[in-house]
């Protein structure tokens, strides 16, 4: 009886171990960690279509990291950390010393270098700026202005002239530095008096790219009611381009390759060059003659075409010494590479000559500032010579000095 009663109890009697309320158990967590992981992958699938098959009007937006937000009207309109920056039905623009605005262009001056931020991240930034008005600085703008004329001076050296250039003086190229051309009596008299265009002789300019981000803008007629426009390169105006780009045209670059590879050097038919420069009507042209000794005849070439047509046409050399300060007056704004843009050259000196400068078609990237890819130029797809010009770094610039209220950049449609 003794040996019954202290018989061994097992302590697991009474317990349901892997029984039907463990294995219930079991199954909840099992459900809950399989509808977590199918939460967490539809969330990424999610936003990976927004980014890569999101279209605006019908083109495909490309390559955003960022949450985005779309609206009634179709359009992409970006929200940073999941905050619409947008005003969804927000009928106008934000003065340009508005709260608001203040801190939208302090956004965009945080980024000291264009390597900080994602490109995604610096045209959201743009982008974000676009509900500001645009207002003129003037302090920020005569101080620029000043640093241009101490480094610089346009007005004086933009062109080489016979008052810069005394005949019998040698002239120093602005690459080879080794190469000397002397100044002959028939060189002297190729050259103007004295420089055409004074300090803030215009009111308003318009410097005009030849980005492909100026396509289907419609911003033609606010270029051609500019006071004076500066295009580079010869660029096509006529026809169906004239609504984006304008056709006014008061002084026009022509790079030497071009003559060189499109003319052949002017050394045979020369009418089709000077048919080319009819759609210009009585604009100025300017080349950069003493680049290196190879520019120069072919430079000169031009003016003595223009004369045997009896044009009235200004033909104009860039002096070597303004280019030279130019480049140097860039590079300390981070802007270093072999060569300036013709652009960069235009709109420096515009900056000078002008109260007002507004730039339309500078864009250095393959998209918009919306994502939509876009060509090289405004005409055709053909890309520049890798590491030749810095464009990024000059557009980054630009942008800053949008920000800074010192030149107004366009990267939109006009109105």
């Amino acid at each position: 009886m003794l040996r019954r009663r202290m018989a061994y109890s097992d302590p697991s009697s009474g317990k349901d171990i892997l029984g039907s309320r463990s294995l219930c158990f079991i199954f909840i967590c099992a459900f809950g960690l399989v509808t977590l992981l199918q939460q967490i992958l539809y969330g990424k699938n999610y936003i990976k279509s927004a980014q890569q098959f999101s279209r605006v009007k019908g083109d495909e937006t490309g390559n955003w990291t960022g949450p985005v937000n779309f609206f009634d009207d179709g359009s992409l309109k970006p929200a940073r950390n999941g905050r619409k920056r947008y005003l969804e039905n927000y009928g106008g623009a934000f003065e340009f010393n508005s709260t608001t605005c203040r801190e939208l262009r302090q956004e965009i001056m945080d980024v000291k270098v264009l390597t900080m931020v994602k490109t995604s991240e610096l045209f959201e930034r743009w982008r974000n700026l676009q509900v500001c008005k645009w207002e003129q600085n003037k302090e920020e703008t005569s101080n620029f202005r000043m640093s241009l004329s101490r480094c610089c001076n346009a007005p004086s050296f933009l062109f080489t002239t016979k008052r810069n250039t005394p005949a019998g003086s040698k002239l120093r190229y602005e690459v080879d530095t080794s190469g000397i051309l002397p100044i002959t009596s028939e060189i002297f008299k190729m050259f103007p008096d004295d420089m055409p265009y004074s300090k803030s002789q215009f009111k308003k300019c318009a410097v005009i790219g030849n980005g492909g981000i100026i396509k289907n803008t419609k911003c033609g007629k606010e270029i051609d009611s500019a006071d004076f426009v500066l295009r580079c390169n010869v660029p096509p105006i006529k026809e169906k381009y004239s609504a984006d780009v304008g056709t006014k045209t008061d002084l026009v670059t022509i790079n030497p390759s071009i003559i060189t590879e499109r003319f052949q050097k002017l050394e045979k038919w020369r009418r089709p060059f000077y048919e080319v420069l009819q759609n210009y009507e009585n604009s100025s042209v300017v080349l950069p003659a003493f680049y290196n000794t190879r520019n120069t005849d072919v430079s000169f070439r031009v003016k003595y075409m223009l004369d045997d047509f009896d044009s009235q046409r200004g033909v104009f050399f860039f002096h070597p010494q303004y280019l030279l300060n130019v480049q140097r007056f860039w590079a300390v704004q981070g802007v270093r590479a072999k060569r300036l843009s013709s652009g960069l050259m235009l709109v420096t000196a515009a900056l000078e000559l002008c109260e007002e400068v507004h730039l339309y078609g500078f864009w250095a990237f393959p998209m918009n500032p919306a994502g939509i890819f876009i060509t090289h130029h405004y005409y055709d797809n053909v890309k520049p010579r890798p590491g030749f010009h810095a464009m990024p770094h000059e557009i980054f610039n630009f942008i800053h000095m949008h920000t800074r209220g010192i030149i107004n950049v366009h990267t939109g449609r006009c109105s």
